[in-house]
């Protein structure tokens, strides 16, 4: 398990400890990438020997690609933050698909589908790729169509571009289904990268819930995946002692339990 690459999500830790802290924690105690940190603090990523592991692609997440009115507009976003992604190394792009809003699950599909193959092209030639998100509808993102990994499969499949790919949140597809490790089994080719937290309530990724995650970080590295697996939980307790917590569970598969 100590060949998976792991990164830290920006909003999740930043707050409570600076943008300089979280830099430095994360350099010393051995991750190697930060998500989703604002531009103006990605020269402090990078001189600090960290990967710009992911960044929003488009705006947003409610009002997303399965609006074909949206297209337009997401494709511009799209191509200017790949430029930026090319420029800093920056390795995926995060997309979303938005809320129903009334409309089917076919129609949002095929909708989100066509707005990606817009872009798969470009991403392709620059070398990045785009994941689209899933995330639950039932407790943190009421309405949102891609809260499945059936119809997030179906997208990308309908795209059929090796830089459109999903975000697996585990986190969000144990609210909505469950089934973590037999559906990293089967749809691991159309994973580009991974996300974690502890349920319920989004913190440690500890043995206080639910998820074991020592056997999925398992399943994961036997997939031989090489892209990201990021910390996306909000800590309960003292921010740097739990991102080494997690760090430590993923390179030992043992489950800290706080206390």
């Amino acid at each position: 398990m100590g060949a998976l690459k792991t990164s830290v999500a920006w909003w999740c830790f930043a707050p409570a400890m600076g943008a300089e802290g979280l830099v430095r924690a994360a350099a010393e105690l051995g991750y190697a990438g930060i998500e989703f940190a604002p531009e103006e603090e990605w020269g402090r990523v990078t001189g600090a020997g960290l990967t710009l592991a992911a960044i929003g692609g488009h705006a947003s997440l409610t009002d997303g690609l399965n609006r074909r009115q949206n297209h337009d507009r997401i494709e511009g976003e799209i191509l200017a933050n790949l430029a930026l992604a090319q420029q800093w190394g920056i390795r995926n792009l995060i997309c979303f698909s938005g809320n129903r809003g009334g409309q089917d699950d076919a129609a949002g599909a095929e909708a989100t589908a066509a707005g990606l193959r817009r872009v798969a092209g470009a991403a392709e030639e620059a070398g990045v790729t785009l994941v689209l998100e899933l995330l639950n509808s039932r407790v943190d993102h009421p309405d949102y169509q891609c809260d499945r990994t059936e119809w997030g499969v179906g997208v990308v499949d309908a795209v059929g571009s090796p830089r459109v790919k999903l975000l697996y949140d585990v986190y969000h597809m144990q609210i909505m289904e469950g089934d973590v490790i037999r559906t990293i089994e089967t749809h691991h080719d159309r994973f580009g990268h991974y996300h974690v937290a502890g349920n319920p309530g989004r913190h440690e990724p500890d043995a206080t819930q639910e998820l074991h995650y020592p056997a999925i970080y398992r399943a994961i590295a036997e997939t031989g995946d090489d892209g990201f697996v990021g910390m996306e939980f909000v800590p309960a307790g003292e921010p740097r002692a739990a991102l080494a917590a997690a760090l430590r569970q993923i390179r030992t598969g043992s489950a800290p339990v706080p206390g």
